[in-house]
């Protein structure tokens, strides 16, 4: 069974996404033994309390959790106008009280560096959030990127725009140099870009389907939060004008467990750092020749409407088991 750690930043589609791998653990599919937070969507202490309240809901409490690096600075300040204020829609006091404390939280940088010695090459990371927590582990314990199994990013823009820039996407621009250093760490590393999660549309009608199936507090969540980022996707034209919101975040849920929606090339991925206009952009070598220092998998193909019915899928078999 493959061991997680899920690095986040709830967050609308972190939110769906962690929902999916607790569907997954429950279906005996995948060990969860840990979630890291960062700053990103929303500041590091808020992503920390969505995490634990969305833990609370597929009965995930004992969970280890932990806190997020802090960034010095950053290009940009959040995700909030996407997110909402609380990252969640403006609605996660719907959800049960956080279980875990903050303050007393261990930082994510150490907890990855105990959990990658404690268990070396047996550990897959997800990171869906901004990597400054992967590189402070790295950078405080060299060559500890090098023990995961693999270390699957959604992250990055190749043949198409960016989100955040129009070479960038969100989560490299908000901490290139991290993104840079992770990349340039290790070559177990599998990047879902929005070159395909750009094609992940979850619509209000799958929402209604998961609360016709099981009409609970949690369905009514899932159906309010997916409400709630289908305006703002349509606000800030993330979806051109298609009613519904861009589950980015799954498709690294996806490619662990339903790989066959996924199709990939091999590729050195490398990180823009300097750019006055292209800062954040990832970029790999296309011309015909050797390339015996690839780094990484990067997908540019999906299988758009297998992936969200696989998430479709899951999410009621979450929800008919488990109320709050």
């Amino acid at each position: 069974m493959t061991k997680i750690i899920f690095d986040t930043d709830p967050g609308g589609d972190d939110t769906f996404a962690l929902l999916w791998l607790q569907s997954l653990a429950k279906q005996g599919k995948a060990e969860l033994i840990a979630v890291t937070t960062a700053e990103g969507n929303v500041d590091s202490q808020q992503t920390f309390i969505n995490a634990s309240k969305v833990l609370s809901v597929g009965g995930f409490e004992e969970v280890e959790l932990a806190r997020g690096v802090t960034v010095k600075k950053s290009q940009v300040a959040d995700a909030a106008y996407i997110h909402g204020m609380d990252g969640m829609g403006n609605i996660s006091d719907n959800l049960p009280k956080a279980k875990h404390d903050f303050d007393s939280a261990v930082y994510a940088d150490d907890l990855i560096i105990d959990k990658l010695n404690a268990y070396p090459e047996e550990i897959t990371i997800i990171a869906v959030a901004p990597l400054t927590n992967l590189a402070a582990a790295e950078t405080k314990s060299p060559g500890i990127l090098k023990k995961a199994k693999e270390i699957v990013i959604m992250g990055g823009a190749f043949k198409v725009p960016g989100n955040i820039t129009p070479h960038a996407e969100f989560n490299i621009f908000y901490n290139p140099e991290a993104a840079e250093k992770v990349f340039a760490s290790c070559d177990n590393i599998v990047v879902l870009p929005l070159d395909i999660t750009e094609q992940l549309i979850f619509t209000p009608e799958m929402a209604e389907d998961i609360v016709r199936n099981s009409e609970s507090n949690l369905t009514q969540f899932i159906s309010d939060l997916c409400n709630f980022m289908t305006e703002t996707n349509l606000r800030y034209r993330q979806t051109k004008g298609k009613k519904g919101f861009l589950v980015h975040d799954g498709a690294a849920v996806a490619y662990l467990f339903y790989p066959d929606t996924l199709l990939f090339r091999r590729a050195k991925v490398e990180v823009e750092t300097l750019g006055n206009y292209t800062q954040g952009k990832t970029l790999f070598d296309e011309r015909f020749q050797a390339k015996s220092d690839a780094n990484a998998w990067v997908a540019l193909q999906v299988d758009k409407v297998g992936l969200l019915a696989s998430l479709l899928e899951d999410l009621n078999f979450l929800c008919m088991k488990y109320h709050f």
